[in-house]
């Protein structure tokens, strides 16, 4: 079946959900509350040519988003501060959920100390075994939203086992640490199966039969297709940052997964945007979801955002040197458009003495994931990176968003500047413009 047109209604701060139901004629699914107004569809592109290279984008050129001076507004924007921003008082706290006590001291452990929106939102329904689309933004909390009722059922139902989708290594590496401290003491295993690393720990890893197997889908088609990964045991899936997955070209490998799980089986999926190729992915893998936002803007309201222009003939490069000079530029992410350009510029900072790290397709694994730590921790300074790191990565504090090259898309600019302002902290935004 193939879900219809969506009606969505705005849920300000606070969050809310409405309920998708068949329509007996046509087969397809609609809201059952009142209507408003619909999500924006983003793009969704074709299969790569290589599962290491990102698709080309469809119509105007990569980079292109901010050539006209209506794009380039959309760089602007001035961060909100006021007294009437309503404050979200959540539903619940963690205390209240009918999950595992020690799963509950795991969770103050870890400092949660009460539910963010999405949080106190989609935890009971998951709970209750209902599949959910979940819509947010990057920073809303979503990963532990749909960890911590998951690694209850795993204690509550013998043998349960979770398959987790997320589009890059460094997403499923980072959301396999946060199961290891959410299910410390709890007697299961995670495992995390991802390319760029040798295959062979990970088909002794999936030997010991773990809870939770965390991947991005191209490593886990290979280990399907090796007979080291049986999902027919598999009872859960997430998908985790579905737009992302399919921007990415994973649709095919996405849709060849889903069709050997169990036809009976418990689904979250996860995004940040509606497109038509995710309609279709619900219509036709989720049962009657509940649907849960939690979007309120493109971007949060404490990002200050705005656009530095390069007049003609002056050094872009000289330009970005120059704002280092300003000590609050203490940790500050770099886009780039391109791997090659990305590792220049990393180099050239360095030569200021500007410590920077990069991060792109072309670093191995584990060097990226020592970049993002060097970063994280604060030995480095500067992070530039491709697009590979706008989405879904856990990096506290960033002070500064630089897009040093224009974004291919508004929703790529979303996602980049979506690393800054977090937990509540104030971020600034910036976007190089040459001059014309």
């Amino acid at each position: 079946m193939q879900i219809g047109r969506w009606n969505h209604q705005s849920t300000g701060s606070s969050g809310s959900h409405s309920k998708y139901s068949k329509n007996p004629r046509s087969g397809s699914f609609h809201n059952t509350r009142p209507t408003g107004n619909r999500f924006p569809a983003s793009r969704s592109y074709g299969r790569p040519p290589s599962q290491n290279k990102f698709p080309p984008r469809r119509g105007k050129s990569f980079g292109s988003f901010g050539n006209t001076e209506a794009e380039i507004s959309k760089f602007m924007n001035r961060a909100v501060v006021t007294t009437e921003e309503p404050v979200f008082v959540p539903e619940h706290t963690f205390s209240d959920f009918d999950i595992n006590e020690h799963l509950k001291k795991n969770i103050l452990a870890r400092k949660y100390e009460s539910p963010t929106p999405i949080q106190d939102k989609i935890i009971p329904h998951v709970l209750l075994g209902q599949d959910v689309v979940g819509l947010a933004e990057t920073g809303t909390g979503k990963t532990a939203a749909f960890l911590i009722p998951l690694i209850d059922k795993v204690m509550k139902q013998k043998g349960e086992r979770i398959l987790i989708m997320a589009p890059t290594r460094e997403l499923a590496v980072q959301t396999e640490k946060e199961l290891a401290g959410f299910a410390r003491g709890l007697g299961f295993r995670g495992m995390v199966a991802v390319g760029g690393t040798n295959i062979g720990p990970q088909i002794s890893a999936l030997r010991h039969t773990p809870a939770f197997v965390i991947g991005t889908p191209g490593r886990l088609k290979d280990l399907m297709e090796r007979k080291a990964l049986d999902l027919s045991g598999f009872g859960t899936v997430v998908l985790d940052e579905a737009d992302r997955m399919l921007d990415m070209g994973f649709i095919d490998d996405m849709r060849f997964i889903l069709g050997k799980m169990q036809k009976e089986r418990h689904m979250l999926f996860f995004s940040a945007t509606i497109s038509k190729d995710i309609e279709r992915l619900i219509g036709d893998f989720l049962s009657s979801p509940v649907v849960i936002s939690v979007k309120t803007r493109d971007t949060a309201r404490n990002i200050d955002q705005d656009v530095i222009r390069i007049p003609r003939g002056k050094d872009k490069f000289e330009v970005l040197a120059e704002l280092f000079k300003d000590r609050n530029f203490d940790k500050v992410l770099i886009f780039g458009r391109t791997k090659y350009g990305v590792e220049k510029l990393a180099k050239d900072l360095s030569r200021r003495h500007i410590h920077a790290e990069s991060i792109h397709g072309n670093k191995t694994f584990n060097a990226r994931i020592r970049a993002l730590e060097a970063f994280k921790t604060g030995k480095v300074t500067a992070l530039v990176a491709t697009d590979v790191a706008a989405r879904g990565l856990d990096i506290p504090a960033v002070s500064h968003v630089i897009n040093y090259d224009l974004p291919s898309t508004y929703e790529d600019y979303i996602h980049r500047v979506g690393r800054t302002g977090r937990a509540d902290l104030k971020g600034k935004a910036l976007t190089f413009v040459q001059g014309r």
